[in-house]
C-alpha cells in the first residue's frame, strides 16, 4: 500500500477514535511499546512479516509478532484473555471455530464503525468470508485468509472417462471404475476421521441440499437431504476407498493421493502444493485440480475465512492495532500476497489475473469458481464446536463402515438436537 494511500487510511481512522466501541483501555502506551501480534504460525503470518518494516514507518511504531500453534494459540488467548490481558492488540482468529465464544466473553472489539469506512471498502470483501466476520451484528473480525475445497484428480485416469467428473453422480461412478482396491489402487480418497471429516463432508452436505441446522436453529442432520450426503459419503470411501479411511484426517488422506494410489481427493485447496513437490508427490505431472462436483442442489462448496484478524478488546492501542488490521487486509495487500499464492478475500484480487498467476491455472479457475458458489460455513455454528463436530461425525463413520446410516443419524440427530437447546442458551448475551 502507498503511503499517500495509507495516510489517507489513518486519518480515517482517527476520526473514529474516539468511537466507544473501539476506544482503547485508559492509559497511554509508550511510543517505544511494540504493537503486539499473536498469530498462527502459517504462511500468511510469515509472508505479512516480511512487510513489516514498511508498516513500522507508516505508523511509527515497532511491531512485534508471536506466531505459535493452532493449540498453543488458543491456549495463550483463554488464559491471557481471562486476565483481560493488554499484552496482545492484533489478535489472529478462525472465525468459525472461536470467534462466538470471544464475542460471548467480550474478548474482542467491535470493528463495526471502522470498517464502514468507505476507504476500507469492507463491500470489496467476499460475502460468505463477509458475514462470517458478524457476530450478533457487530463486526468482531476481517478475513485475511480464505479456503474452499478442490476435487483433485488423475488426468492420465480420467482422459478415457470424459475428463474431470461435473457431478456427483459421475464422481461416484468413475471412483468405482477406476478402484483396484485388491492391487493398492483405491478410486478415492478423503478423509473418515468422525469429527475430523465433517468440515470436507459439508460441502456434500450443501450439495444435497441440506445443512447442519435449520432455518429456525434446530438440527439439520436427520433430514432426508443430510441423511442422503452421509450416506453418498460413506459409499464412496467403504467401496472406492482405502482401508481404514475412518481412521484418516488430512495427514493420512493426503499421502494416498501424492503417491499415485488414488484416483480422485476432495480436500482443501491450500494443500494443492503438496501435489507439486517431486521430493514428497509421484502425480506432479498427472494432477488435475476441477471445481466441486454438483449435487442434487447444485456446487455448492463451503468458501470460508480460514483465518481473520482482529482487535483485542482489553488492547491500550486499538487505534494502533485498527491501522495494522487495514494494512494488512487492504487491497494492495491482499493482492500482493494473493501473488505469492495465499488466497485472500477481496474480489478485487479475485478479479485481477495477476494475483492468480502463482496458481496452476486450472487450480485458479477452479479456486474462482468455488468462491462465487460458496457457502461461508465448514462446521456448525456453535460456541462448542468440537462437540459438534463429533455428534456430526458419528454417521459419517457408520456410512464409511458400510453400516446403515439412517438410525444412525436419527440418533445424532435427537444428540445433536439436545445438543444445540443448551449451546443455544450459552448464546445468549
Amino acid at each position: 500500500m502507498s503511503r499517500r494511500s495509507f495516510g489517507k487510511l489513518l486519518v480515517a481512522a482517527a476520526g473514529t477514535a474516539a468511537l466507544t466501541a473501539c476506544s482503547p483501555r485508559s492509559g497511554t502506551p509508550s511510543p517505544d511499546a511494540p504493537l503486539r501480534v499473536m498469530a498462527i504460525n502459517h504462511v500468511w503470518s510469515q509472508a505479512i512479516s516480511a512487510y513489516f518494516p514498511e508498516f513500522e514507518d507508516m505508523i511509527g511504531r515497532r511491531v512485534s509478532m508471536q506466531m505459535l500453534t493452532a493449540d498453543q494459540l488458543s491456549n495463550s488467548y483463554n488464559v491471557k484473555l481471562n486476565a483481560s490481558a493488554t499484552d496482545i492488540d492484533v489478535m489472529m482468529v478462525r472465525a468459525l471455530q472461536e470467534q462466538l465464544l470471544f464475542a460471548r466473553n467480550g474478548w474482542m472489539a467491535d470493528l463495526t464503525d471502522r470498517v464502514a469506512d468507505t476507504a476500507f471498502a469492507w463491500d470489496d470483501f467476499q460475502q460468505a468470508p463477509r458475514d462470517r466476520s458478524i457476530t450478533r451484528g457487530n463486526v468482531l473480525s476481517v478475513p485475511v485468509v480464505t479456503e474452499r475445497p478442490a476435487l483433485y484428480y488423475r488426468k492420465d485416469l480420467v482422459e478415457g472417462l470424459g475428463g474431470a467428473p461435473q457431478t456427483l453422480d459421475d464422481l461416484l461412478a468413475m471412483s468405482l471404475e477406476l478402484a483396484d482396491r485388491d492391487n493398492g489402487q483405491f478410486g478415492f480418497v478423503g478423509r473418515g476421521q468422525r469429527a475430523g471429516a465433517v468440515s470436507q463432508w459439508s460441502s456434500f452436505l450443501y450439495s444435497f441440499g441440506g445443512d447442519f441446522t435449520l432455518d429456525d436453529g434446530a438440527s439439520g442432520i436427520g433430514t432426508p437431504e443430510a441423511v442422503a450426503a452421509y450416506e453418498y459419503y460413506g459409499r464412496l470411501l467403504h467401496e472406492a476407498g482405502p482401508p481404514g479411511a475412518t481412521n484418516m484426517s488430512l495427514e493420512q488422506a493426503m499421502p494416498i493421493f501424492a503417491q499415485g494410489k488414488a484416483a480422485f481427493y476432495v480436500d482443501a485447496d491450500a494443500i494443492y502444493s503438496n501435489f507439486l513437490d517431486p521430493s514428497i508427490s509421484t502425480v506432479q505431472e498427472t494432477v488435475g485440480f476441477a471445481p466441486f462436483p454438483a449435487g442434487p442442489a447444485g456446487s455448492r462448496p463451503h468458501n470460508i475465512p480460514s483465518w481473520s484478524i482482529g482487535v483485542n478488546a482489553f488492547s491500550r492501542m486499538q487505534d494502533d492495532a485498527w491501522a495494522f488490521v487495514q494494512w494488512a487486509s487492504s487491497p494492495e495487500m491482499v493482492a500482493r500476497l494473493q501473488a505469492e499464492g495465499i488466497p485472500g478475500a477481496r474480489q478485487s484480487a479475485w478479479s485481477d489475473p495477476e494475483t492468480l498467476a502463482s496458481f496452476p491455472p486450472e487450480l485458479a479457475e477452479t479456486m474462482r469458481i468455488n468462491a462465487e458458489n460458496g457457502i461461508g460455513h465448514d462446521r456448525p455454528e456453535v460456541i462448542q464446536v468440537g462437540r459438534a463436530r463429533d455428534i456430526v461425525g458419528r454417521p459419517l463413520v457408520a456410512g464409511i463402515l458400510g453400516e446403515d446410516v439412517g438410525p444412525v443419524a436419527a440418533d445424532a440427530d435427537a444428540e445433536f438436537r439436545d445438543f444445540l437447546d443448551r449451546d443455544n442458551r450459552q448464546q445468549e448475551f
